[in-house]
């Protein structure tokens, strides 16, 4: 806190003017405030106050210090002007609107209209905003921008980019305008020149602004917050690094994208934007699921949030089937939900409605996918006339455009098969796959799920001829292939003794596994050890206890390296089924057996002691006391050791 009483005699402006010249404007605040305490008509500490709060963004105390200036001295126009323009940042549309109408100066004309136009483009009134837009000089290097700002709203991205490229040449360069076309080439799915003008930004910021801090915090330097100073705002930093972690996340690159966040100059938690806050919640969803969700929570909150959160925290809840939330958050936000993408909408009510009433549920699939595969074929159709046409641009548009159609018909698609998936209805499943096989047989989604519902009916030949292209395709780096695909491909393989072409696999995972180990000796791996597993559980499934029993345990050593909670969930499971079959006396295993199995779970509550057995819900409002203590492999080894001893008379 600055004490203002302890300045030296004609300091006190220069060292206000200090702060805001340093973007130290919480300084500057605590300098103004006791002056305009002691003269609340003070024009220079109100004009002062209302700057700092605008560039800190608390854009409603700057309205309330812009307000009062107009009060007092009504014969200076820029501050309607700068009342306006908070009122917008705060969202106060109408409010901002209304005060722009009060601004009389011929001289201000040009600022008033482009402010009234950004208020219409902020209230998605384009034909509005756009006739504003029209009201300025054609040879003003804004107008340009703003027209293809416009453009990006309308979704019409390459229009857009040859706008911000000829106000990039008027103007000469700015960060904004190459973040522009950075973003346009981002909806047309055109990463590579996305991503060369946000390096271009980049290199540039950290060229100029050493300041800055970037990239200080992925290198792990502890550095203090940077705060959102105009110089940060201005080199446009922020926003590039979010598109880039935004393209990472969609190449499927999740370290990048993380990385790409706190590369960004650092600040605090409460001095984060909205969009960041937002990226920060989705890209760390797996690591810290509670924290993503209050993120998301609070920012659906806010005028500002990014209009992707509303679905966003809807379909997370739905991923972590936390029904009851998604409806009432549908439910208390009907005014979002108009904006949403109509499918998604649909997709998310179905969804919901499946958990009372799975038949209805159907039916409304069903619809929605009538639906997709009508305009899959209509976009089909326009693919092969434009190839006709040797239109090899809108040929590029059109498959992009059935990607995009794709991707939101395959959700749905899923939706329907787990229906009946969970009832253990695996030829319904099938069928429902076969219907779209038209449009998804080179989607590897669909190819893998067909795989996995072919091996649940044990028709391991027709698994095997889509299990194998998967494995294939990421051959030279098999350890980022799920582990169960591993899994039931050697299985399969096993079911239709190709016992060569399993094994060839499992030299090949036990390879990978050997040199990660050499290049990273803490690090735990677990394929190869589930290989074993569910070839272990396949023989106990078919009741060779014996030798499936002790697959699951060679396959667990060493302990230190392959106890987790997947292993373990696959190894328990055995333990069950040998250990009801013995209770039933339905088979009859060697004393030899049993003494392994005990030697076995006697290692498992060694090692397992800090392994848990469950994951904590992510909104769970308290830890799971109560399991706290059996949370563990350590007490459910105990357990099993006990029944089997109890079961077999030891």
């Amino acid at each position: 806190m600055v004490v203002v009483g302890r300045m030296q005699e004609g300091q006190y402006t220069q060292t206000v003017y200090g702060y805001i010249k340093q973007g130290q404007y919480v300084e500057a605040i605590d300098c103004l405030l006791p002056e305009y305490e002691s003269n609340s008509n003070s024009r220079a500490a109100l004009s002062l106050l209302g700057y700092c709060y605008y560039q800190l963004g608390d854009f409603d105390s700057a309205a309330d210090c812009y307000g009062q200036l107009i009060q007092l001295f009504p014969e200076h126009e820029q501050y309607k002007i700068y009342y306006a323009q908070s009122l917008q940042k705060g969202c106060e549309y109408e409010a901002a609107m209304k005060a722009s109408f009060t601004v009389d100066s011929p001289a201000m004309k040009e600022k008033v209209v482009k402010l009234q136009a950004a208020i219409k483009y902020d209230e998605d009134d384009l034909q509005g905003a756009k006739s504003m837009v029209e009201q300025c000089a054609s040879d003003d290097p804004d107008t340009e921008n703003n027209l293809g700002c416009l453009l990006v709203k309308e979704k019409r991205y390459s229009e857009a980019s040859k706008k911000f490229s000829s106000a990039l040449n008027v103007k000469g360069y700015q960060a904004h305008l190459s973040y522009n076309i950075a973003l346009c080439h981002y909806y047309m799915k055109q990463y590579a020149l996305a991503l060369k003008h946000i390096a271009d930004i980049i290199e540039k910021g950290i060229r100029e602004h050493p300041e800055l801090s970037v990239g200080m915090q992925t290198e792990g330097i502890d550095v203090r917050s940077v705060g959102n100073s105009a110089t940060l705002h201005e080199t446009a930093l922020v926003e590039a690094f979010n598109l880039k972690a935004a393209i990472e996340y969609q190449l499927k690159n999740f370290e990048g994208a993380q990385e790409a966040l706190t590369d960004m100059p650092p600040r605090s938690e409460e001095e984060l934007d909205c969009v960041t806050l937002h990226n920060q919640a989705l890209m760390n969803m797996d690591a810290a699921p509670t924290n993503g969700f209050e993120k998301l929570q609070f920012l659906l909150q806010q005028n500002e949030c990014p209009p992707e959160t509303f679905g966003n925290l809807l379909l997370l809840y739905i991923k972590h089937q936390y029904y009851g939330q998604a409806a009432d958050v549908m439910a208390e936000n009907t005014h979002l939900t108009f904006k949403m993408d109509p499918y998604l909408y649909e997709y998310l009510d179905a969804i919901i409605v499946q958990q009372s009433s799975p038949e209805e549920a159907f039916k409304r699939f069903e619809d929605i996918a009538n639906r997709h595969t009508l305009n899959l074929r209509k976009i089909t159709k326009q693919v092969q006339e434009c190839r006709q046409n040797n239109d090899e641009e809108s040929v590029k548009k059109a498959v992009n455009e059935y990607d995009e159609a794709l991707e939101k018909y395959i959700p749905v698609l899923m939706a329907q098969t787990k229906i009946y998936w969970d009832k253990s209805n695996y030829n319904m499943v099938e069928s429902i796959f076969r219907k779209s096989v038209e449009f998804c047989n080179e989607h590897d989604s669909w190819k893998l799920n067909v795989a996995h519902v072919l091996f649940m009916q044990s028709k391991y030949k027709e698994a095997i001829g889509f299990y194998e292209p998967i494995v294939k395709k990421h051959y030279d780096n098999i350890l980022s292939v799920s582990a169960i695909v591993l899994a039931n491909l050697c299985v399969s393989y096993i079911m239709t003794s190709q016992n060569e072409e399993a094994e060839e696999l499992m030299r090949k995972i036990e390879k990978e596994e050997e040199q990660m180990s050499y290049e990273d000796p803490e690090r735990k791996i677990y394929h190869l050890c589930i290989v074993n597993l569910v070839i272990g559980t396949l023989y106990c499934a078919k009741g060779n206890f014996e030798f499936g029993i002790t697959r699951v345990i060679k396959s667990m050593e060493p302990y230190s390296k392959k106890l987790g909670m997947d292993t373990w969930h696959y190894a328990k499971r055995c333990f069950l089924g040998l250990i009801e079959n013995l209770a039933k006396h339905m088979i009859m295993v060697r004393d030899v057996v049993v003494q392994d199995c005990i030697q076995f779970l006697e290692h498992a509550e060694l090692y397992g002691k800090q392994v848990t057995c469950k994951i904590q819900p992510p909104l769970s409002s308290q830890v799971m006391h109560e399991l706290q203590g059996k949370n563990t492999v350590t007490y459910e080894a105990r357990l099993l050791k006990a029944l089997l001893i109890q079961v077999c008379d030891l």
